[in-house]
């Protein structure tokens, strides 16, 4: 393989509302935590354990408006994006945070009512992939 990837799929749920910060000429960044969560039985106690993890995941511009108009605690999204490692500094030490930088969402269950809505906005597809458009079955005499 001649290149490389970096992708990550996500499904999981927000821990927290969408924390916007806005910047001259218009762009704008949105963060949150999402949980994913896996569950094993212990062989030896039977018992279910669930090991949650959190992901520090990032929007930007369109989408992360948005996620901030649609999404609130508890929701359930699916991500698309890729991982990413910055380096800052509190103090004087360096200290080093991994996010998921999304590209792509797609809402699969949300708290706010899409219809109370004043936007033609998709509360469903976050990005520019747009939700197709419904299409009509037309009757044909095809056997398949």
């Amino acid at each position: 393989m001649a290149g490389t990837i970096n992708k990550v799929i996500l499904i999981g749920h927000l821990g927290d509302e969408v924390k916007m910060h806005y910047f001259e000429g218009g762009n704008s960044i949105g963060r949150f935590p999402l949980a994913t969560n896996e569950t094993y039985t212990n062989r030896q106690t039977g018992e279910r354990i669930t090991n949650v993890e959190w992901h520090n995941v990032v929007v930007r511009n369109k989408l992360a408006e948005i996620c901030e108009k649609y999404l609130t605690k508890g929701d359930r999204v699916y991500c698309e994006g890729r991982i990413k490692t910055r380096q800052y500094e509190v103090d004087g030490q360096k200290r080093y945070t991994t996010e998921i930088h999304v590209q792509d969402m797609t809402f699969l269950s949300t708290k706010k009512d899409p219809n109370n809505a004043q936007s033609n906005e998709s509360p469903i597809q976050g990005n520019s992939n747009p939700t197709p458009p419904s299409v009509a079955k037309e009757e044909d005499d095809l056997p398949f």
